[in-house]
């Protein structure tokens, strides 16, 4: 299924590597133009250039700038001012004993995981609805569904994502722009996948995810790790007029971990 994005123009907080970069290459293969976002020059530029070799030159754009640093949403408008579809993708998690967390520790899961979202839909949302057409799209977690007490700063951030998400939907009435939250299981990046090997070295990576499954996610209808592209084709069918529909909702992408029906 083709989902016809061309003439769109896509950013991608963190898109570098990851569920990020997964969003931006299945976006360029849909025809839209993605704007790379990172906080290093270096990597930003070595991933714009590797996918204009892919795409064709000007069809990924670099942003170097860190989102969940205040002011940096003007450096993304001032550079690229208007935009069709807003993907925040920014985020991090850490494992950390309630009674341990300092508050600089939430502080900065909220300014990652929350702030970011909410200074780029600042941003760009409102030209959004004053064209009558647009997507934000915010990656959350299936945590925000189940939060867990051994990252309970990191669970609630994903669940204010998911709450911010709601409301912005709700300026959209009457209008063709959709904000909806899409929420990934444990997801096969490479530093899941090394955190899964250096805790069972003796395991292959095969038994050692397994295990992992059996350990952390018992309730997975998959009883694997998600892949990128399995989340970020999720996503990009939410960034295209197919879509159109679905507004202000929470998509689960975790595989069925969360037993629930709705």
């Amino acid at each position: 299924m083709h989902l016809n994005l061309e003439g769109k123009t896509a950013l991608v907080s963190a898109s570098t590597a990851g569920i990020g970069h997964a969003i931006a290459l299945q976006l360029l293969q849909d025809g839209a133009r993605v704007i790379i976002n990172g906080r290093s020059d270096n990597t930003v530029m070595q991933t714009v250039t590797a996918l204009n070799r892919q795409f064709g030159d000007g069809r990924a754009l670099p942003l170097v700038a860190d989102m969940s640093v205040a002011g940096s949403e003007s450096t993304a408008a001032a550079h690229y001012p208007e935009i069709d579809i807003l993907v925040n993708n920014m985020g991090t998690y850490a494992l950390s004993d309630f009674f341990s967390t300092s508050d600089e520790d939430w502080q900065r899961m909220f300014e990652v995981n929350v702030w970011s979202g909410v200074r780029l839909a600042r941003t760009y949302l409102k030209g959004m609805l004053e064209r009558g057409n647009g997507r934000v799209i915010f990656i959350s977690s299936e945590v925000a569904l189940t939060p867990m007490a051994s990252m309970a700063h990191y669970s609630a951030s994903k669940a204010t994502q998911l709450s911010i998400s709601r409301s912005l939907a709700e300026l959209t009435k009457g209008t063709k722009v959709t904000v909806n939250s899409v929420l990934p299981g444990p997801t096969e990046t490479e530093s899941l996948k090394g955190f899964i090997s250096s805790v069972n070295p003796e395991l292959s990576y095969g038994e050692a995810e397994r295990k992992f499954m059996a350990e952390n996610r018992p309730s997975s209808l998959i009883y694997r790790l998600a892949k990128p592209h399995e989340v970020a084709n999720v996503v990009t069918f939410l960034a295209s007029e197919r879509a159109a529909v679905i507004n202000g909702a929470a998509i689960r992408a975790e595989g069925g971990t969360v037993p629930t029906i709705a």
